[in-house]
């Protein structure tokens, strides 16, 4: 599960954005000033921060030199075309001026997650990002839920053969407790549901007896 740190000293703000973010199942961790966020970066590295540049203590320009290897998107109500030009030049992956709409902010964090890296499956026209739990057919996206992202995973990692409904089980359990011999069939059905909606094409076929497959 991607990690997104928000450093913003508006509380209103940090509660929104991590309200929305834990929706789409981030792990989130927030700091409201830069010296906090400096001591949370010291002690665990998140896959994305949330910059705001107006910060107590020590400035979003200050602390943006200061985060190494971790995609910063600002996201500040800053909007002269210098400040935008001068972060991004300076490091930061991505700008969005406030107020901001939450869904274009989403897919901002879900590209700049892709490009940093993450394992990335395919199957005929079918790629999954694990890491951001995103599929995609051809140019068009689809959103799973975590233990969704677990279950298509697994499959294809094993095309064209049958997994046991005990082995999905075993295999994600950890990291997807919703998921339960009863409500296996309906995760399976939800996935289908998805990726048929946007190919017209049924990838998972029930094998009797046995489990589930990927098939062509």
């Amino acid at each position: 599960m991607p990690n997104i740190m928000i450093i913003d000293d508006d509380i209103h703000i940090s509660n929104m954005l991590s309200a929305a973010l834990r929706n789409e199942e981030y792990a989130v961790s927030v700091a409201f000033s830069g010296t906090e966020a400096l001591k949370l970066l010291s002690e665990c590295k998140p896959d994305l921060i949330l910059l705001d540049l107006m910060l107590p203590g020590l400035s979003g320009e200050d602390l943006l030199p200061q985060i190494r290897d971790i995609p910063v998107i600002i996201v500040s109500a800053k909007a002269d075309t210098a400040d935008k030009v001068g972060l991004l030049l300076g490091g930061a992956a991505d700008y969005i001026t406030k107020p901001f709409d939450m869904q274009e902010l989403l897919a901002r964090i879900t590209v700049q997650l892709r490009r940093n890296g993450g394992e990335v499956l395919s199957f005929g026209d079918l790629m999954l990002h694990a890491d951001t739990l995103t599929a995609a057919i051809g140019t068009n996206e689809i959103r799973l839920t975590r233990t969704e992202s677990a279950i298509l995973k697994l499959l294809m990692q094993n095309p064209n053969v049958p997994v046991g409904k005990t082995t999905i089980l075993e295999r994600i359990c950890a990291d997807t407790p919703d998921c339960t011999e009863r409500s296996l069939k309906q995760h399976i059905s939800n996935i289908r549901h998805k990726l048929q909606a946007v190919s017209g094409h049924d990838y998972i076929e029930a094998v009797y007896g046995i489990g589930f497959k990927l098939k062509s």
